[in-house]
């Protein structure tokens, strides 16, 4: 079986060596870039399979290289992990709406980070029932290829936008809490902001078009989606 491919993209050379040996003992294959330049030179070289970006790098910073990978339609699809040394929620916010899958904020155990890397390239592979597209309305679904279309056309949704969408459509009606939300896509043990999950919100409901008004808020408590047509 094929490693994946890790893309870590760190400036600072004891952090990135830390991490990339840490990761490649975990059996991932790891391709290191110091710069935001040398990432994005990267990705017109390889594809990969994740992508840990660091905020903070010379040059072209880590939310400017993810905006560039969400708009290129090589690199849309590819999940993006955030590493950031700030702790301020701002940071955290721009990211995701930029269209990061997640955020670490250092200092963080190795064991955290190759959770979280397990976790989104779970959210990449098909379940057993994989094979099934669900057709919802104008709104069908392909989880075994993670597409997304509207009235016929193609919807790019990052990682995360996908696990959210499957996990209201799977149940029309239900009412979510932001909590399980995150419980369902992530994994309960994940700390997450009530921000944060509406910023994802907001981002899928954009790229849905007229049909991002079927993800409904229900105040005080989540989100649910429903599935009635109108007229």
């Amino acid at each position: 079986m094929a490693k994946e491919k890790v893309l870590l993209v760190e400036d600072a050379e004891d952090i990135l060596e830390l991490v990339r040996y840490n990761l490649t003992k975990e059996g991932w294959h790891v391709f290191c870039a110091l710069s935001g330049e040398e990432a994005l030179a990267a990705v017109q070289q390889h594809n990969f399979d994740v992508i840990l970006l660091d905020i903070m790098l010379p040059g072209i910073d880590g939310l400017e290289v993810c905006r560039r990978l969400r708009h290129d339609p090589s690199t849309a699809h590819v999940p993006v992990i955030m590493l950031t040394a700030k702790s301020e929620e701002t940071d955290m916010v721009v990211g995701l709406e930029l269209g990061a899958d997640d955020y670490v904020s250092k200092p963080f155990s190795p064991r955290v980070l190759t959770a979280r890397i397990r976790a989104v390239l779970r959210r990449r592979e098909p379940s057993g029932q994989a094979a099934e597209i669900l057709s919802i309305g104008d709104l069908r679904i392909d989880r075994s290829r993670h597409e997304v279309r509207g009235k016929g056309e193609l919807i790019r949704l990052t990682a995360t936008e996908f696990g959210i969408l499957l996990c209201l459509v799977l149940r029309p009606g239900w009412v979510f809490s932001r909590y399980q939300i995150v419980e369902a896509v992530r994994g309960g043990d994940y700390s997450v902001t009530d921000r944060a999950v509406d910023v994802q919100i907001v981002g899928l409901r954009k790229k849905l078009g007229e049909l991002g008004c079927c993800i409904e808020t229900v105040r005080g408590v989540g989100y649910r989606f429903n599935n009635v047509q109108k007229e």
